[in-house]
């Protein structure tokens, strides 16, 4: 296993989901993002569930945790889709699935729906020891809407509430990571992600109110850190 980097800031490196959802991303690019989520001691990969299986065979026995996605990116697939995509990644060593949520359905008012659709993502991810992040697509949401959507994720038993996939119209904000904490409290997790390229992104965002964030740009912020 590659060590840690020790001049790295264990604290900011220990937040960050290394993330690579291009859908260009070839095996030895999953390759090049595994060896540095070894190398500077990040959460997680978050990747595509083409490439979980690789991921979990270069980073078995190691404390980075493998995360893909489920109904990506945009949401709003049939519920069995989500949960068949999910019982599909956990059987391939998936520990965290990033799951969006139906706008359309929340935003049409079909809030049984919308937990009903976590709901059966989290089952699927909790059968395989995985937990779910719910990812709202905060730019596309009113405020109320981010209060409700988050609500619904807590209550069908969701871990994290997420920004953003950073594929929308926006990403991360810090009024919508402290709008998100507000909501679900201390019992969940609040994942920044979309346009966070820089450590001070990252303390804005943790200063809010994050407690993970999502990244392309982790070796950056985590080179940034050691100095």
């Amino acid at each position: 296993m590659t060590p840690v980097n020790p001049q790295v800031d264990a604290r900011v490196a220990s937040l960050i989901d290394h993330t690579l959802l291009r859908p260009d991303a070839t095996r030895d690019m999953i390759h090049q993002l595994c060896t540095e989520a070894l190398q500077y001691g990040f959460a997680a990969v978050c990747i595509h569930g083409y490439w979980v299986r690789t991921a979990a065979r270069l980073l078995q026995g190691s404390p980075v945790r493998v995360c893909t996605v489920a109904g990506f990116p945009l949401g709003a697939m049939a519920p069995e889709a989500k949960r068949a995509e999910t019982e599909i990644a956990v059987g391939d060593g998936a520990q965290e699935i990033d799951m969006v949520l139906n706008i359309g359905a929340l935003k049409s008012g079909e809030l049984d729906a919308v937990r009903q659709d976590i709901e059966g993502v989290v089952q699927a991810a909790a059968a395989g020891g995985a937990r779910v992040k719910v990812i709202l697509e905060c730019a596309l949401l009113s405020d109320a809407e981010k209060r409700t959507a988050s609500l619904l994720a807590k209550q069908a038993g969701a871990a994290f509430v997420k920004t953003s996939t950073g594929f929308g119209t926006g990403g991360a904000t810090p009024e919508d990571v402290r709008l998100l904490r507000e909501v679900v409290g201390p019992e969940l997790g609040v994942k920044a992600s979309g346009g966070i390229r820089t450590l001070e992104d990252v303390r804005r965002m943790v200063e809010a109110g994050a407690n993970r964030i999502g990244t392309s740009s982790g070796v950056a912020i985590a080179r940034a850190s050691a100095h």
